[in-house]
């Protein structure tokens, strides 16, 4: 995203003072209109880290949850569960990690049905060095002091619960 001049108004909370005098209460829409705004900012700042080490999101969280794993390995179906996402986009990631040699299939070694998924010393070097430039820029998160991140954290939390992300 190109850097601006920054609008000398929050135009999220003028919409919210214009719904809410035109259509009813605004404190859902003026959360919503924010959380999706700061996903933007925050996407823009993985990606931009993440850009230079050639990966994006979906493939560093993989190499992440990857060394997350006692053994560095994790079967396809773990990682769908653990990343929440569909088999199909698993299976694209570790093809296009595999592919840069950042991860290896092997053959599960007692399920002849399931594959594992490892990482490489290639990939295990790449993510470090990813970290490093994503935490540079604090994940995007640079307004917000260790507190409040600890708080925006257990909110979101709240709201992922009652959508039924976990238990």
């Amino acid at each position: 995203m190109a850097p601006r001049d920054p609008l000398p108004f929050d135009p999220i909370m003028r919409a919210a003072d214009l719904w809410a005098e035109r259509i009813g209460p605004s404190g859902a829409m003026a959360a919503v209109t924010s959380v999706m705004r700061v996903q933007q900012i925050l996407l823009s700042a993985v990606d931009g880290a993440l850009r230079p080490h050639g990966l994006t999101f979906a493939r560093y969280e993989a190499l992440v949850l990857l060394t997350f794993a006692r053994s560095g390995r994790l079967p396809m179906r773990v990682m769908g569960e653990r990343l929440q996402l569909h088999p199909t986009s698993v299976t694209n990631i570790v093809d296009r990690l595999q592919a840069d040699g950042l991860v290896r299939r092997v053959p599960h070694p007692t399920d002849r049905r399931a594959t594992l998924v490892e990482i490489t010393d290639s990939g295990a070097e790449l993510r470090a060095r990813a970290t490093e430039s994503v935490t540079a820029v604090d994940f995007g998160l640079g307004g917000l002091d260790d507190e409040q991140r600890a708080q925006l954290t257990a909110l979101l939390g709240e709201v992922r619960r009652a959508a039924g992300d976990f238990g």
